[in-house]
C-alpha cells in the first residue's frame, strides 16, 4: 500500500502545522496563473486550488470524510465553475453528455471499494483528483457556453445540485460507516466515523448548493444584461 497523500491523518494539534509542500503542486499553482493569463477569476481559481491541495485541509481531508467531501465540493462547485469562465467550450454542444459524465464521476469516486482505494495509493488519488475536476469544468464550460437556452441550463444547474444532494442525503442517512479509510482518525477529532460520515453528507446537501445558487444568479445576470443591451 502506498503512502496516503497529504501524510498520515493528523491530531487537532498537528493540523496547522500540516501544510503539503509537494513541489510538484506548487509548480503547478505557480504555473496555473500565467496559463490564465492572470485574470481575477483565474486567481481565485488559483487560491481555491491551493486551499484543497497546499493548506492543512489537504492533510484534514485523509482524516476526516467530511473533510475530504468539502475538499471536493470546492473542486467541482467552486474551482471548475472558476475554471469554466476562463476556459470557456465552443458552446456546441448540449449538456447532457457533461452532466451525465460529471455525475458519474462523482458518485463513483463516493463507493467505498473506489474511495478507499484513491486515499490508498497516489496515483488512484491523483486520477481521483483529476477526473473529478475535469468532468466538472467540462460540465460548467457547457452552463456558461453552450447554445441551450437560459431554461435549460437552469435546469441542468439544478440537476448539478440534485444529484450532489441525493448523495449527501444517502451519506447521511446510512446506517453504518461506508469508508474504511476514516474507520480509526474521526476519533481524534471528537466525531465517530458514522458522525462524520454524516456531516461530509450534510455538506454536500446543504452548503454546496450556495455555489449552484450563484451560477445560477451569474446565468440570469447574463441573460438579462443581454436583453437589455439588445436592439430597442
Amino acid at each position: 500500500m502506498d503512502r496516503i497523500y497529504c501524510g498520515q491523518p493528523p491530531p487537532p494539534t498537528e493540523l496547522w502545522a500540516s501544510w503539503n509542500l509537494d513541489p510538484v503542486v506548487l509548480a503547478a499553482l505557480v504555473w496555473l496563473p500565467v496559463m490564465l493569463r492572470r485574470s481575477p477569476v483565474g486567481l481565485a481559481a488559483t487560491f481555491v486550488m491551493f486551499v484543497a491541495f497546499v493548506s492543512p485541509l489537504c492533510a484534514l481531508s485523509s482524516a476526516l470524510f467530511s473533510a475530504r467531501v468539502l475538499h471536493h465540493v470546492l473542486l467541482v462547485a467552486v474551482a471548475a465553475p472558476l475554471l469554466a469562465v476562463v476556459w470557456p467550450g465552443r458552446g456546441r454542444a448540449g449538456l447532457a453528455l457533461p452532466f451525465m459524465v460529471s455525475t458519474a464521476v462523482l458518485w463513483v469516486w463516493h463507493l467505498p471499494t473506489s474511495y478507499d482505494l484513491a486515499l490508498s495509493n497516489v496515483a488512484v488519488y491523483w486520477l481521483m483528483q483529476l477526473t473529478l475536476l475535469g468532468s466538472a469544468v467540462w460540465f460548467w464550460q457547457g452552463v456558461f457556453t453552450t447554445n441551450d437556452a437560459l431554461v435549460d441550463r437552469l435546469v441542468f444547474v439544478v440537476a448539478g445540485f440534485a444529484q450532489m444532494g441525493m448523495l449527501g442525503a444517502i451519506l447521511t442517512f446510512a446506517p453504518a460507516p461506508l469508508y474504511a479509510a476514516h474507520a480509526v482518525a474521526p476519533f481524534l477529532w471528537g466525531l465517530t466515523p458514522l458522525q462524520d460520515q454524516q456531516l461530509g453528507g450534510l455538506i454536500m446537501w446543504v452548503p454546496a448548493g450556495v455555489p449552484y445558487a450563484a451560477a445560477a444568479i451569474v446565468l440570469a445576470r447574463r441573460s438579462w444584461l443581454n436583453l437589455s443591451s439588445g436592439p430597442a
